[in-house]
């Protein structure tokens, strides 16, 4: 017991620390399975379950995760220990699914953090008898109160860790802010100052370098709202992130790889919803631009400013169509904008090519 609870405490990594607990809850009532379910934010549901006994080609033989039915089900609603000698003959058993091991004996234990149910330890087939004992159960249950603080150890490391990474880029983005930008400006405006007293061909490479700048000066700005973003605690994708990932999908389809802009505090202003629609119109558009543009050049600009997120596509290919109304991706992605009381046009791009805007008010 005292080897148990000494293992769980060794890491403050929380995954690493879970797969500790089941490991040892597993070793500690001599079972031949375990698992470790943690719920999810509403208490309802498996979110997360861990495994020993069962190696990785038969859990992709099994199929989906359990998400709390049968016997599990019942340890959700009633968080109490639970020992089954065989938990097929119980009136709430649910049942195997295809090529799942046959299991017998059952013992159910809930782990708690400050009160609140974690999740729950599972533990099926004693090995040297045939159902788990009441000291069983006495050890599994005090190794759960272990667990319980171990938990509460990884996660307050957790954010200890985050707190510490959130500083980090605070002061980086102050940095790039105060001295980077103010340096690469003030060259830009020195070197726009000298233009006069330069010949034509030399005065429009300066100009170059001068746009140059200017194009660094937003990619650098575009970094500090990034670093600025709130930290993604919970594991949820940034909407930059998602954006990108959509890009290097359509990459191979578009057959050449967009330049991509992004500009302002995109994370932090941009709720769920309007991230989901972003996303497909901005989907259609790249297919769009691989059916029927024909262009070898395209950039994506997306930008969050003066409380609107606008999503640019811009291509060198043929044009908009004749008729815009008439494809439905098209009236698909103006509804989407009108929806959210935005707006959304298609105009030729000069020399040549099409631009697509798509802008919606941020809430």
């Amino acid at each position: 017991m005292l080897r148990a609870v000494v293992a769980i405490g060794a890491d403050l990594d929380l995954t690493a620390t879970l797969q500790r607990i089941v490991e040892s809850a597993t070793e500690l009532a001599d079972a031949q399975y375990g698992a470790l379910g943690v719920l999810d934010p509403t208490g309802t549901f498996l979110s997360e379950f861990l495994t020993v006994g069962i190696d990785e080609e038969h859990r992709v033989q099994i199929g989906d995760l359990p998400k709390g039915h049968g016997i599990l089900g019942l340890l959700i609603r009633e968080p109490r220990a639970i020992r089954l000698p065989d938990l097929r003959e119980h009136p709430d058993s649910f049942g195997f699914p295809p090529n799942h091991p046959p299991m017998r004996s059952f013992l159910g234990v809930p782990i708690t953090v400050h009160g609140e149910i974690f999740g729950n330890l599972y533990l099926t087939d004693k090995r040297s008898e045939d159902a788990f004992s009441d000291i069983d159960e006495e050890l599994v249950v005090a190794l759960a109160v272990a667990a319980g603080v171990a938990i509460d150890n990884a996660r307050l490391h957790a954010r200890v860790r985050d707190i510490a990474l959130l500083e980090d880029r605070e002061r980086i983005a102050m940095d790039l802010h105060d001295t980077v930008i103010q340096q690469l400006f003030a060259v830009g405006l020195s070197l726009q100052a000298t233009l006069r007293l330069l010949d034509s061909d030399t005065a429009k490479r300066v100009q170059l370098a001068v746009d140059d700048l200017d194009t660094t000066i937003k990619r650098i700005r575009s970094t500090i709202f990034a670093l600025d973003a709130p930290v993604q605690i919970s594991g949820a994708e940034s909407v930059r992130r998602r954006v990108v990932a959509l890009i290097s999908e359509m990459t191979p389809t578009l057959q050449i790889e967009p330049r991509t802009f992004f500009d302002g505090a995109i994370d932090s202003l941009t709720d769920e919803h309007i991230a989901d629609e972003l996303l497909t119109v901005l989907r259609e558009a790249l297919s769009n631009v691989a059916r029927h543009a024909a262009a070898t050049e395209v950039e994506i600009h997306l930008i969050a400013a003066a409380g609107r997120l606008t999503l640019r596509v811009e291509d060198n290919g043929v044009g908009p169509p004749d008729s815009p109304g008439d494809g439905r991706g098209l009236r698909n992605m103006h509804a989407r904008a009108e929806h959210l009381r935005g707006t959304f046009t298609l105009t030729p791009r000069v020399p040549k090519g099409c631009r697509l805007e798509w802008s919606v008010p941020l809430s």
